[in-house]
């Protein structure tokens, strides 16, 4: 694991981040306006909608590229 090199870390990382808010965004849906103070979409809920897209497309992008630098590291053993 020592040989792991941190650019693979700091993607596992990041997937990891985006998933859990991922979730907490598609089941708590006011922690945007509860944790930010401020109600953009003026409870419509776009805003939510919107950080769930994304965050589901940059926690599958971030895995991805984690598994790419995996298999690198991997073949370069």
């Amino acid at each position: 694991m020592h040989n792991l090199s941190r650019r693979f870390w700091l993607e596992t990382i990041l997937a990891a981040a985006c998933a859990v808010l991922f979730f907490v965004t598609l089941l708590w849906h006011d922690w945007i306006e509860i944790v930010f103070r401020v109600d953009p979409d003026h409870g419509n809920g776009s805003v939510e909608w919107l950080f769930v897209a994304a965050l589901g497309v940059a926690a599958v992008t971030c895995s991805i590229l984690a598994r790419h630098e995996w298999r690198r590291l991997q073949e370069a053993t």
